[in-house]
């Protein structure tokens, strides 16, 4: 039995290595892409129903948070389908390495939100800035697991994060564009460049 146990671990670390050391493809480009179509849409829905976010941020932060919860569900849900269909034997690992990855600036960005809101209402005009310098962190952490070219989007949402923060002073810190118009590039840019990936490996999209 204990060599049993012995082969079974040894053959879980052969696959976690395999796992960290491909290329991720549960990520598709459809549900990027409709992403980007929920950032314009959360930037509509705040001009109609959040029009003066610097005296309710929490209003402001809770839209936002819902349409960043619903973009997640979408990305999720069709990433363990592609991946379950692309990666097979390696899905659940692949999974796991991913959210591994992801997650933690995810839970970062939760609780300083959260802190900021209750601790310093005043600085809500950060949050646009800062919620997109923690998702290029996230970014930047999934990076070796897809295309090179990701990093692009990584170094886009640091670029607009910091230009955010640079200007969260002013009376537009809070405008439905410093988050719609960021967003919807950036994914609009990660979809693309998953698909490019795509192409140059049909093999792979096709099971192969």
């Amino acid at each position: 039995m204990d060599e049993l146990s012995r082969a079974l671990d040894e053959i879980a670390a052969i696959r976690g290595q395999m796992a960290r050391v491909a290329e991720f493809r549960g990520y598709g480009p459809a549900a990027l892409m409709a992403t980007a179509g929920f950032a314009l849409l959360a930037g509509f829905a705040q001009a109609v129903w959040v029009p003066q976010p610097l005296s309710t941020p929490g209003s402001y932060a809770y839209l936002w948070s819902v349409a960043a919860a619903a973009a997640a569900a979408m990305i999720a849900i069709e990433a363990v389908a592609r991946t379950r269909r692309l990666h097979r034997g390696l899905a659940d690992v692949m999974i796991r390495a991913a959210l591994e990855q992801f997650l933690p600036a995810a839970v970062a960005g939760l609780l300083l939100t959260l802190v900021l809101l209750r601790a310093a209402p005043s600085s809500a005009g950060l949050l646009p800035g800062l919620w997109q310098v923690i998702f290029a962190l996230g970014v930047f952490a999934t990076s070796r697991f897809l295309p090179r070219a990701i990093m692009a989007v990584g170094g886009w949402y640091l670029a607009t994060g910091l230009a955010c923060i640079a200007v969260s002073g002013d009376a537009q810190a809070l405008a439905p564009w410093r988050m719609a118009a960021p967003f919807a590039v950036g994914q609009a840019m990660a979809a693309f460049i998953l698909w490019r990936a795509s192409r140059v490996l049909p093999e792979v999209e096709n099971g192969g």
